[in-house]
């Protein structure tokens, strides 16, 4: 098994609801044992350079496990980002032998 970084992204302008952590942690939940690490919620953010431009911020990240990243993207697929018109960055972690 590999491990996938999930970082959130929502639109700039996005302001979540009273329903949205109740989302959330559904989703989260529906993931089983292939949630490595919940993560973390961003509650600001600021950044340098293009890293998906103004339209869209960051919200958060996880670790997750899967097979590979076809298996990884389908765990991401039901992401409450993606109900709002944010989404999901989806990319494997690089495992660096000890020095």
């Amino acid at each position: 098994m590999a491990t996938y970084v999930f970082s959130y992204r929502v639109p700039s302008d996005y302001a979540p609801g009273a329903e949205t952590a109740g989302e959330w942690k559904a989703w989260f939940g529906g993931m089983g044992s292939a949630l490595v690490d919940f993560g973390n919620a961003v509650t600001d953010y600021a950044s340098l350079g293009e890293v998906g431009g103004s339209s869209s911020r960051m919200v958060g990240y996880s670790v997750v496990s899967a097979e590979d990243m076809d298996s990884a993207l389908a765990l991401a697929k039901d992401c409450p980002a993606l109900r709002v018109g944010g989404g999901v960055e989806v990319g494997p972690v690089m495992e660096v032998p000890e020095s």
